[in-house]
């Protein structure tokens, strides 16, 4: 007979608030707990600040044009979708779409 001795994964909560400034906060003299839900979702720090860099520095439509702007947008756009392909181990990024629903709301990653 083998034994197999399984141990639970370390899940260090701490380190993963952290990624959250939202949750650093206190609601009536308690840390900040949040649950996901269909309305919105919590922001680690990374994607606050690419959000911004975006919005600085291109905020343009992808796809759409010629011009640096645009240009500079759709290289970011497909250098994501080429992340998350290789994330996924998907086929190609055309196996890959992303949607925006509400910005800022509600951003949902659809796989075909």
């Amino acid at each position: 007979m083998i034994d197999i001795t399984l141990t639970p994964a370390t899940f260090d909560v701490e380190t993963v608030r952290a990624d959250f400034p939202i949750l650093s906060r206190k609601v009536r003299g308690r840390p900040l707990v949040y649950l996901d839900s269909a309305n919105t979702t919590q922001k680690p720090e990374a994607v606050i600040r690419a959000s911004d860099r975006f919005y600085r520095e291109t905020n343009a439509n992808i796809h759409r044009s010629t011009y640096r702007l645009s240009e500079e947008a759709t290289t970011a756009y497909e250098g994501a979708r080429e992340k998350v392909r290789r994330f996924l181990n998907a086929a190609s990024t055309r196996e890959v779409r992303f949607s925006l629903e509400r910005i800022w709301r509600t951003c949902s990653l659809t796989v075909s």
